[in-house]
């Protein structure tokens, strides 16, 4: 009986005691699991970049059409009928080449007629100028009227003229039967041929016989709406960092592939379309492989000016409320996190153009941007910085894990 109770005793000691070592080591448990989390709370890490201000090109993207450098309609400067084609059809031709022989005969008699006049009134003109001549010794001992010496030199002087009104219809003769080989006015490319070998031509006539184009290098009309216009004038006025700057032009072709050479902006016209409201710009481009063709839809994008006083801003940075109004976040004072509200209206490249709400020196926040709140205390460091990781201590101590709280990049 006593040793029975002994045992019951001793079994009671026994579970005290595990009782207690449970509490002890549950007890240690929470306070390291205490230090832990204390040390995992602290301001999130993020990572800024410095802003300064730069040069950013202020884009332009118009729809264009491809316009010759020089066209030509060839027509006849007389009347005839057309006795040979001298050209190839789709050919380049250059200046002075003759296109079209017209029949020559016609003109060529009238070449003869004038010259034959020609020499009449000259043949009369000798003859007066020699009688005119003769009077006037006679006239000076009166052995003739001097009315009569007046009368032969008036008669001599109108014969002199009558000289060269015939040389002067010899002239003209002789250019009109020039014309009847019909001479291509310019160089480039010439297309079909509008009329046939003994087709009947006129001075007058709506048709031209064919057209040349030069086509190397090209023209390039583009579109642009002139309160666009009217907009950047204004700030290049207002001297607001927009200065102006020499377009270089790219264009796009009508199946999207790039043309692979740049122009440059020649003109921009002064008047104002008043069914479009639109202004026309004109482009030059190289065209030695003749991939431009007149008539051709392209779209062209250039800078008109540049923003000296702009800021690029990592796309990441900015976000947008419901009503599209950019916002971003930068390092505050005492490391707080301040939100601001910018003016963002472009990209270029991976960047954001800001044009309002920075200014030089900002340390903008692009890393750890997932839960950043506003007026929130943070770590900041710069971009793309790595994690420092120390190693863990023996015993379990409090700095065992991971100073900071970054991951990989900062706030990435």
């Amino acid at each position: 009986m006593q040793s029975s109770r002994r045992q019951q005793a001793l079994f009671s000691i026994g579970a005290c005691l595990t009782a207690v070592a449970v509490t002890a080591c549950s007890g240690g448990g929470g306070d390291k699991a205490k230090g832990k989390s204390g040390a995992a709370a602290g301001p999130p890490e993020v990572g800024f970049v410095v802003v300064q201000t730069s040069s950013v090109p202020v884009p332009v993207d118009l729809a264009g059409r491809t316009v010759a450098y020089q066209s030509s309609e060839v027509r006849p400067q007389v009347a005839g009928l057309v006795q040979k084609r001298l050209f190839v059809e789709g050919s380049i031709v250059r200046r002075g080449q003759p296109l079209y022989l017209i029949d020559p005969r016609l003109y060529r008699a009238s070449v003869n007629q004038a010259n034959a006049n020609l020499a009449s009134a000259q043949a009369t003109a000798e003859a007066s100028r020699t009688q005119a001549e003769r009077y006037k010794p006679l006239a000076d001992i009166e052995a003739v009227s001097k009315q009569d010496y007046t009368n032969a030199l008036a008669t001599a002087r109108e014969n002199g003229a009558a000289v060269l009104q015939n040389r002067a219809a010899l002239d003209t003769a002789r250019i009109n039967l020039s014309f009847t080989t019909v001479p291509a006015p310019i160089s480039g490319r010439i297309g079909r041929s509008q009329f046939t070998v003994g087709a009947l031509v006129t001075t007058s006539q709506t048709d031209p016989l064919t057209t040349i184009q030069q086509l190397d290098p090209m023209y390039v009309d583009m579109q642009q709406s002139a309160g666009d216009l009217l907009a950047l004038r204004r700030s290049l006025a207002a001297r607001n960092g927009v200065v102006p700057t020499r377009a270089v032009v790219r264009l796009k072709l009508e199946d999207g592939s790039d043309y692979g050479q740049t122009g440059v902006v020649e003109f921009s016209e002064v008047v104002v379309d008043q069914a479009t409201g639109t202004v026309t710009l004109r482009a030059r481009f190289p065209n030695a492989r003749g991939v431009l063709l007149p008539g051709m839809f392209v779209r062209a994008s250039f800078a008109q000016a540049v923003d000296q006083d702009a800021f690029l801003v990592p796309q990441p940075a900015i976000s947008r409320d419901p009503l599209g109004h950019a916002t971003l976040f930068v390092v505050g004072p005492d490391n707080h996190a301040v939100e601001r509200s910018v003016i963002a209206t472009r990209t270029q490249g991976p960047d954001w153009v800001v044009t309002q709400g920075l200014k030089p020196g900002d340390k903008v926040i692009v890393q750890g941007l997932a839960t950043l709140k506003p007026k929130q205390a943070i770590r900041p460091v710069p971009a793309n910085t790595a994690q420092k990781i120390r190693p863990p201590q023996k015993g379990g101590g409090k700095d065992g894990g991971a100073s900071g709280g970054g991951a990989g990049k900062a706030g990435g």
